[in-house]
């Protein structure tokens, strides 16, 4: 692995273009063909984690120089990401797991490289976001997707007060730790609702918990859960005539 902050290349005329690529949010062999050629091809990788990084890149055998790019040095690592590509020079960004963006460092870089002409290249792949989903059971045509909720119980609770009426299956990311108390807030301001826990997607200990707000409280006294998790709600049932 090389750190790349003293690097400097010749400046090219034409703008580099920056990929957006998604990566395995557990199983390694989740990343697609495509993502690998980009990773190999490219001059940096700015990665959220460089150590998360270093394993799939140590798995397929690829060497390639990378930036550090996470959450509270976003707009410090802007400048130098987007000089790169200002002289013809090719960036791929990944997070931990999962497609850059989603709840995960990347917005600020990408809307920068458009509004300096660069070109934006998504490659497709793992997101917990529709793993979950796809498997949870519950109604997929209608979704929203809210990230992780404030860490405040009030503010939790009154963004869950103005998705009472909301038909669409409702999706967050959550620390496990959190749960019991975000469970009972749904429960307090949405009613009795189906959830889905999905949890170690991809994984050796994959799992899914289904059930009412009620059942999944009970579960969670007896077998407290451990790590990141997406935890999607039923929406509003129209009633029937």
């Amino acid at each position: 692995m090389i750190e790349t902050d003293n690097l400097e290349e010749p400046i090219h005329k034409t703008s580099g273009r920056l990929f957006i690529v998604a990566t395995p949010i557990g199983n390694l062999d989740d990343i697609s063909i495509r993502a690998l050629k980009i990773l190999e091809d490219v001059f940096v990788i700015a990665c959220e984690d460089t150590r998360q990084t270093i394993k799939i890149l140590n798995k397929y055998n690829i060497k390639k120089r990378l930036l550090s790019y996470f959450h509270p040095k976003e707009q410090k690592r802007i400048p130098k990401i987007i000089g790169f590509l200002k002289q013809g020079k090719d960036v791929a960004l990944v997070s931990d797991a999962g497609t850059p963006g989603i709840a995960d460092p990347g917005f600020p870089l990408i809307r920068e490289a458009l509004a300096q002409g660069i070109k934006i290249i998504p490659i497709p792949g793992p997101s917990a976001l529709t793993t979950a989903l796809s498997a949870a059971g519950l109604p997929i045509h209608r979704f929203q997707f809210f990230g992780f909720p404030s860490p405040k119980k009030e503010a939790s609770r009154k963004s869950l007060e103005s998705l009472k009426d909301e038909s669409a299956t409702l999706i967050f990311y959550l620390p496990s730790r959190k749960l019991p108390t975000f469970l009972k807030i749904i429960q307090e301001t949405l009613g009795e609702r189906r959830v889905v826990i999905a949890r170690e997607l991809t994984k050796v200990h994959e799992e899914f918990i289904r059930g009412n707000t009620t059942e999944l409280l009970k579960i969670l006294e007896k077998k407290p859960l451990k790590g990141e998790l997406t935890l999607l709600v039923s929406g509003r049932q129209k009633k029937s005539l």
